[in-house]
């Protein structure tokens, strides 16, 4: 399978519904009651909790337990779409950033 058949509608489609029964699922709820954001670690109450993807769907990520995070809207927010090597130097980016001010 080649990148562009894993973005396909049909498996974005298929990705999502995935996505809405795993976050009714006894193991999400266990997840989120941590209230701990995968990305920054901020303590977030559970509610606040968005399903974020680490390989993201249209990148070709699946809906499995070992790709699905919780992550405060924020860092969701932020990451998008991005890999988790893009991530990583997206964040040494800001810290760069922030030690150089």
């Amino acid at each position: 399978m080649n990148s562009w058949d894993c973005a396909s509608e049909q498996h974005l489609s298929r990705e999502r519904q995935k996505a809405r029964d795993l976050r009714r699922s006894q193991w999400w709820r266990n997840r989120i009651a941590e209230g701990t954001c995968y990305y920054c670690h901020a303590s977030v109450p559970p509610s606040e909790l968005t399903l974020d993807h680490v390989v993201p769907l249209i990148r070709g990520g699946r809906t499995t337990r070992g790709n699905c995070v919780p992550a405060c809207k924020d860092c969701n927010s932020r990451k998008k779409d991005l890999l988790p090597v893009e991530w990583e130097d997206y964040l040494r980016q800001l810290r760069d950033r922030d030690n150089s001010e």
